[in-house]
């Protein structure tokens, strides 16, 4: 058991979406009518809304549950009558702390974790910015040390919160003592375009907006469910970088997803699961769901079972892909049914992937609640 309790643990996690439900099926019927001029977009559009693996997701933007003719995101919209950047960019500024903040109180409380013991704050965007930033603000309001070690990763796109759970895993191992909190916040239909061009018609069909915040930390003696972290590994796949693409517009961020991305992952990424967890028994696979088509082609590279890939695919038709902070509700879920089914001790490999391409992986491990009843008395009448 000590052995179980040792190491480095993502020690609680939160996760927060904002009031708005986004039905697929409705955004769909609203799309369609905003491409009533031109039909073999719309044909398109509800093809690639229907197949993307969504059924629902969440926005901060109540406009974008508008029909067609009122909706300033949808094609219907004239140019002049879209948001602009600095438009959205308020909305963000506005919505984004009060998601982080939930997000990151559900995961101190879930923690056990007092936020004056809170050394080191990680925040996670690539969906918006303003200064003095989300950081500061999440000091300030949660409490935490005005000293305290602030690192914004900003514009990292989806693989930003595996990257942030790696870094933490690195503090925590250099500092025992130290405890970081991550805090992931993304309001991806702040982006969504009014053009009814394939690319944008893609990325509209499955982003939604939402919040996720972990604590990390030295394993405690006597625990809740946790994940221990060990070894991470972050490569960047050769000639990809045209593949994914994310640039700043008058009209909030362009984005360009490839549809070769999946199967460069298919190609690349086996060779590096293999280089960190060579010969290990992999039994939980935490993917983050960046569209059906990435998860389908991995669980068909490596043989997983639909057990293994139903915690990313649930989040996916529940959540839709909510960026950098898509893996902690995936982990999140993933603690979930292991506490519930009574799991025993499991191991097994966190996945994400960005621009670049970039592919970030850390080694988890579940551990299940040790409760002080379980403890046994050691002969000198200690408990051990």
């Amino acid at each position: 058991m000590k052995n179980a309790q040792s190491g480095i643990a993502i020690l609680g996690m939160g996760t927060a979406v904002p009031p708005y439900l986004v039905d697929q099926a409705d955004t769909a019927r609203r799309l369609v009518d905003a491409l009533s001029d031109k039909p073999d977009s719309a044909r398109w559009g509800r093809r690639i809304f229907k197949q993307c693996g969504v059924q629902s997701r969440y926005t901060c933007e109540p406009n974008l549950l508008a029909e067609a003719a009122e909706c300033r995101y949808l094609p219907s919209a004239s140019p002049e009558a879209a948001p602009s950047t600095a438009e959205r960019m308020g909305v963000y500024k506005r919505e984004s702390v009060p998601l982080g903040l939930h997000a990151a109180r559900q995961a101190l409380s879930d923690g056990d974790v007092a936020a004056a013991d809170v050394t080191h704050l990680i925040t996670v965007s690539c969906t918006g910015q303003f200064l003095p930033g989300m950081d500061a603000a999440l000091v300030r309001e949660l409490g935490l040390s005005t000293e305290v070690t602030r690192i914004p990763l900003n514009f990292l796109g989806c693989a930003a919160g595996l990257k942030a759970i790696g870094l933490s895993r690195q503090i925590v191992a250099a500092d025992s003592a130290a405890h970081v909190l991550v805090v992931c916040v993304e309001l991806c239909t702040l982006h969504i375009q009014p053009s009814g061009d394939r690319e944008s018609l893609f990325a509209a069909s499955f982003f939604g907006d939402g919040a996720s915040a972990c604590v990390v930390g030295a394993a405690k003696p006597f625990h809740k469910p946790i994940f221990t972290l060990g070894q991470e590994r972050s490569v960047l796949l050769p000639d990809c970088a045209e593949e994914m693409v994310w640039e700043v517009g008058n009209h909030g961020f362009d984005l360009y997803l490839s549809p070769n991305i999946p199967k460069l992952i298919g190609d690349f990424i086996p060779a590096e699961v293999e280089r960190l967890c060579s010969e290990e028994d992999l039994e939980l696979w935490a993917i983050h769901p960046g569209g059906k088509g990435i998860i389908d082609i991995l669980q068909n590279k490596f043989g997983l079972t639909d057990e293994q890939t139903a915690h990313s695919l649930g989040v996916l038709r529940d959540y839709g892909n909510v960026s950098s902070a898509t893996i902690l509700f995936v982990l999140n879920a993933m603690r979930l049914h292991l506490e519930e089914s009574g799991s025993g001790p499991a191991s097994g490999i966190a996945l994400a992937f960005g621009p670049g391409l970039t592919a970030e992986m850390i080694k988890i491990a579940y551990v299940p609640a040790v409760l002080e009843k379980e403890r046994e008395p050691a002969a000198d009448g200690a408990y051990v």
